[in-house]
């Protein structure tokens, strides 16, 4: 063998290590790669799944009933308000005390909501005149609920 033929079979051998080596670092990104999709998959998944979850389970507590009973008093106010939602809101008055000296007269004014429409109806026509309000107390309103956390779901006349 010549001299010229080493060199090429060195040549050839280094050449073909080379690429022997090229493919294993390659096959060993590919699959560096593909572990690092499977877990991010996987992890944005478990993610959107989680919010949901505490998305639900945060509507459910808000929705909770915390309290229910009666107040009593004249109905001063109820109007639609709000900008993208129209809450029907009112405000009744029930009562007010005196301070230690007589000289002040200090209300005691009781805001609410109402869903019922055919209950808004009816509180308009019956404002000024003293009432019983039956209502529930949601742990927290959503904005299209209404603005206080007080529900009124039935009325009876004082």
């Amino acid at each position: 063998m010549s001299l010229q033929e080493d060199l090429n079979n060195k040549k050839e051998e280094l050449q073909s290590s080379i690429q022997d080596k090229k493919n294993e670092i390659s096959e060993t990104i590919g699959s560096g790669v593909k572990k690092t999709k499977r877990f991010t998959k996987r992890l944005l998944l478990f993610t959107f799944l989680a919010a949901l979850l505490i998305g639900a389970g945060y509507m459910f507590w808000c929705n909770m009933t915390y309290s229910d009973g009666t107040r009593t008093g004249t109905l001063m106010k109820i109007s639609k308000k709000g900008y993208v939602f129209k809450t029907m809101e009112g405000e009744l008055n029930m009562g007010g005390f005196n301070n230690e000296d007589n000289t002040q007269v200090f209300g005691n004014t009781w805001q609410f909501s109402t869903a019922d429409h055919k209950l808004y109806d009816e509180l308009v026509q019956k404002q000024g005149t003293k009432m019983m309000l039956y209502y529930k107390e949601k742990n927290r309103a959503w904005p299209w609920q209404g603005e206080t956390d007080y529900f009124v779901y039935k009325i009876e006349d004082k």
